[in-house]
């Protein structure tokens, strides 16, 4: 989208190493990248097929959804891609979207499921839950000084992040071989993690931070996820900092009677 439209760029569910990883998990040997240039961009359908996918990977089928489209201002479909394949000997399967409650699951209404901070039903269309990941940076360090110190987590640009609220989610310190004391890189903790702006203490930049429960760690620098299970509640301005501690310590221990009951869920 940055290159047909640039600053239209939709918020970005998983990033490209994730996506690599999640393949990898499925059985995929090879995960081949073809960066989108305005060059490649102007490729017709046939061009498309023939200087791709025939000479650079040599295919012998090709599995796509039934409502993809290639080639320039993609012109090409299945129904194209199946007489192309006729023609260089490879075959084409095009497969049924995957719905539910009709309702396709498309990464646009996922996109919606967590503009909404529907994380159930996010979670429901991805088969996992979703997932924020970023470096965690210094933040003013109220956390600490109310009793829940937390990790102010800086996503990449463009993205998805829930609506604003609290959430029960899994936090997990990317890496292998970090031993950070308490936490393990690679192991994933329960934690409670708050989206928004801070109202009770007129924030005006919009944050994510995790806390972890039961663990305490020096994490900035780390590269972290945190995989949003459920919304606890919407953000709130509270009268009293008593009153936000005490909201802040029922909302640990519902993240952690939820993610007790969802050890499964990934």
């Amino acid at each position: 989208m940055e290159v047909v439209r640039p600053g239209s760029h939709p918020a970005q569910l998983t990033t490209l190493a994730r996506r690599a990883e999640l393949a990898e998990e499925l059985g995929i040997d090879v995960f081949c990248v073809m960066p989108f240039t305005a060059e490649f961009m102007k490729l017709t359908p046939e061009r498309y097929a023939h200087e791709i996918l025939v000479e650079r990977l040599h295919v012998a089928e090709v599995v796509v959804g039934e409502n993809f489209t290639f080639g320039k201002k993609a012109a090409g479909n299945v129904d194209l891609l199946r007489q192309i394949g006729d023609r260089f000997g490879f075959a084409v399967d095009g497969v049924t979207l995957l719905a539910e409650h009709a309702v396709t699951f498309s990464s646009t209404y996922i996109r919606s499921c967590v503009d909404a901070g529907d994380m159930a039903a996010a979670t429901e269309a991805l088969g996992r839950p979703h997932r924020v990941e970023g470096v965690v940076v210094h933040g003013d360090g109220r956390g600490r000084q109310l009793g829940y110190p937390t990790a102010n987590v800086a996503p990449p640009m463009y993205a998805a992040i829930p609506a604003d609220g609290v959430y029960a989610a899994w936090f997990t310190v990317l890496g292998h071989g970090v031993d950070l004391g308490t936490v393990t890189s690679g192991e994933r903790y329960m934690a409670a993690v708050s989206v928004g702006t801070n109202p009770t203490f007129s924030g005006r930049t919009r944050t994510v931070e995790a806390f972890v429960l039961d663990r305490e760690a020096d994490l900035y620098g780390q590269h972290v996820a945190v995989d949003l299970v459920e919304r606890l509640r919407g953000m709130e301005k509270f009268d009293s900092v008593d009153d936000l501690i005490v909201a802040m310590g029922k909302d640990a221990e519902r993240a952690r009677a939820i993610l007790a009951a969802s050890e499964d869920v990934r």
